[in-house]
């Protein structure tokens, strides 16, 4: 007989309302219809459109939206597969994807929080260039996280006086939240994955020097241009605030902080490079132990950073945890939920995605490398871009070595899509709605889920068209 008393509370609760044999069936990636996606779509959906047409509404109440479409889920789980299926795939969800994310964006949220840029400098256009390009420098260095939180503060505050400080914003997403990371298994979570799998950390940093080179040109040119215009529309021509700057000199505060990101960074490394048998089973859901000190200094970094900072530091970077509360509260919700998504494409031209898996392959068996960089992308743009690339590394061979010399081009393909597109929208990487809070707190009045999509169809897609035609159509060799 099972011991139903060490189950959670809640589980407890479901085993006396549904007095049938639970623990029948198991969870079978086979059997999964486009059905399984109704509640991650309704997630989708309700990020999309709730702020927009009913902003008080989501504003108070999104975690109770969140709650309401991960236990729809949850009801549809527990009926077709049973009790204890049910709690193991929400334990994994939680425990092996979900907490090493959410703790690591902690961490980094809360040392960057830690680390104040103060400058009496005024934003012109050639100022706001350079910070984008700091900014885009450092994500590859310290991950995408870690430099949107340091530099979107600093960014804000140099342009306190403009009248519109939306496009900054915007195109600090692009290219520090997203494209900036591409350089490194460092800089984003997909070419972390890739790190893991067996890409070599040079691989990453030869093929994707060009693309970023490309795209950080490309847009710091578009965004040049667009804040010109705003800028003469406000004071009519470009010496002008320059004489009005009070001083250019820039102090930096929470220095100790800077040592604590270096933690982080050498923890993630050493995370991927150790590898050990010992490991720890929740359920079924299995920590390895470099995982798990990995979490632990986290956690003990978070906690040091809060107790060596200085209240003023904080204040002065108006630092509060709303942010990090809300990317909490969404991604929990998605990470259960995208589930039986990721295994719909798992099972490749066997699954009910077929017709979209089938794209990437021609009649000769051969990846096409245009629609690995679009559907990888796009997919990339609405759920999380490290799964979406890992389903995408399997399918094309999942053997490292030979993604890193037969085919690079079709890695290269994955990982350009996988981490440019997740600027496509705010929920194609945390720190992207990180950013929209932060700005939204600042008083920027920050565009809708799909007026954000405007900017990004309008500006992106002809950068990533630009992409595919020199990287996988004129230069295919």
């Amino acid at each position: 007989m099972k011991n139903y008393f060490n189950l959670p509370l809640v589980s407890l609760f479901a085993l006396l309302l549904f007095p049938f044999d639970l623990y029948a069936m198991g969870f079978n990636e086979y059997d999964l219809s486009l059905h399984w996606v109704i509640p991650f779509v309704g997630i989708l959906l309700s990020i999309a459109l709730i702020p927009l047409f009913l902003p008080q509404l989501w504003h108070y109440h999104y975690g109770k939206i969140i709650i309401f479409w991960t236990l729809l889920f949850l009801a549809f789980l527990l009926f077709s597969f049973g009790l204890q299926t049910a709690i193991n795939i929400t334990v994994h969800a939680i425990m092996v994807e979900y907490l090493p994310f959410i703790l690591l964006l902690l961490a980094l949220f809360t040392v960057s929080g830690g680390i104040l840029i103060k400058s009496d400098v005024l934003s012109t256009p050639k100022l706001n260039v350079g910070l984008l390009a700091i900014g885009t420098v450092l994500a590859s260095i310290m991950g995408t996280t870690g430099a949107a939180m340091l530099m979107i503060r600093p960014l804000i505050r140099a342009n306190r006086e403009r009248n519109c400080a939306v496009h900054t914003v915007i195109f600090f997403i692009f290219l520090v939240a997203n494209i900036g990371g591409g350089l490194t298994p460092l800089g984003d979570p997909p070419l972390f994955i890739g790190f893991l799998k067996g890409v070599n950390f040079g691989w990453t940093v030869k093929y994707m020097l060009l693309p970023i080179l490309l795209n950080s040109l490309l847009l710091l040119v578009i965004y040049y241009m667009i804040d010109c215009h705003y800028f003469r529309l406000q004071y009519g021509n470009l010496p002008t605030l320059t004489s009005t700057t009070k001083s250019t000199k820039v102090k930096i505060y929470g220095i100790r902080n800077i040592f604590l990101l270096l933690v982080i960074i050498a923890s993630v490394l050493m995370s991927g490079i150790w590898h050990s048998s010992i490991y720890f089973t929740v359920l079924d859901a299995h920590i390895t132990l470099p995982n798990l000190i990995r979490d632990i200094i986290f956690i003990t970094i978070t906690i040091i950073s809060i107790k060596i900072t200085p209240k003023q530091v904080r204040a002065g970077n108006e630092f509060n945890w709303a942010p990090i509360v809300e990317v909490g509260k969404l991604f929990i919700g998605i990470f259960i939920t995208i589930v039986p998504v990721l295994a719909i494409l798992h099972k490749g031209s066997n699954g009910a995605l077929a017709p979209l898996v089938s794209l990437v392959t021609n009649s000769q068996g051969e990846p096409v490398n245009s629609m690995y960089f679009w559907l990888s992308g796009l997919l990339s743009g609405f759920l999380d871009n490290a799964p979406t690339y890992l389903v995408f590394f399997n399918l094309a061979s999942g053997h490292a070595v030979i993604l890193m010399t037969t085919l690079n081009k079709t890695l290269l393909a994955i990982s350009m899509g996988s981490v440019f597109m997740g600027a496509l929208s705010y929920i194609g990487n945390a720190p992207n709605l990180m950013v929209k809070s932060i700005a939204t707190q600042n008083k920027i009045n920050m565009p809708s889920f799909f007026g954000y999509m405007k900017w990004s169809i309008c500006i992106l897609i002809p950068v990533f068209i630009i992409d595919n035609l020199v990287f996988f159509v004129f230069f295919s060799e």
